[in-house]
């Protein structure tokens, strides 16, 4: 039997490198949709092609997609990122480096590329648990979204298919999904989860998603393969 197709939205993360394997496993024939959104770390685009190219994915697409014009977020204009925050402060508030709209934006784009592929199945590498607070990572939102798809689109209309969201990593915790990454050989060296990567491309090892990243290698007492500007960042 044929393969459905699926989109994965790849950012060139941890995440969405393990969402792209899962999706892999499920006998999905897997499109990948990535975007330059006008993002101060877009070394992750870099990452992005290098998972895409290895997973050996039936499409990549990097789309264009220009946020910067809009601002409102540390990763989109010149706001300083945050830097070691408490574990504890991050899911307390929505911080700077939420991107207005930022999924819902992907998301539309990639329901746009489902209608012509044609495809039932979005994946999104979104997590509930181990986040930093992001209004647009949360279920609530993914269960609205994926009621608007049905309710917008022409196989959704006509009930020739049903588009799904899927978030397979919603409830886990980083180590969960790094351990779940690790059975389907993802290979998190290709990775960039950083806000804030120096020209090199090494992350910080100070920003929320590095500390979030850090501490998720660290539940399972393993060095993290990406590359660091502080080695100190690593331990």
């Amino acid at each position: 039997m044929e393969a459905k197709n699926a989109i994965v939205l790849l950012s060139g993360g941890l995440d969405s490198a393990t969402t792209l394997a899962i999706a892999k496993a499920e006998g999905y024939r897997v499109h990948a949709l990535s975007f330059r959104y006008g993002q101060r770390h877009s070394h992750e685009l870099t990452c992005a092609r290098a998972i895409a190219t290895k997973a050996g994915v039936a499409a990549h697409v990097i789309s264009e997609v220009n946020l910067r014009q809009f601002g409102g977020s540390a990763l989109t204009t010149e706001i300083e990122v945050p830097k070691d925050r408490p574990l504890e402060q991050m899911g307390s508030e929505i911080p700077i480096t939420y991107v207005p709209a930022r999924n819902t934006v992907f998301l539309s784009f990639a329901l746009a590329w489902a209608e012509v592929l044609p495809a039932s199945d979005i994946f999104l590498g979104v997590n509930a648990l181990d986040y930093s607070g992001y209004p647009d990572c949360r279920p609530e939102y993914i269960q609205a979204y994926e009621a608007m798809a049905n309710l917008a689109t022409k196989a959704g209309v006509t009930g020739s298919a049903r588009i799904r969201i899927h978030t397979p990593l919603i409830r886990l915790t980083k180590g969960q999904i790094i351990a779940r990454g690790r059975e389907l050989g993802v290979d998190y060296s290709l990775t960039s989860t950083c806000y804030d990567p120096d020209a090199s491309g090494a992350a910080c090892g100070r920003c929320d998603a590095c500390l979030l990243r850090l501490k998720g290698f660290a539940e399972l007492g393993l060095t993290d393969p990406a590359m660091y500007a502080r080695v100190e960042a690593r331990a």
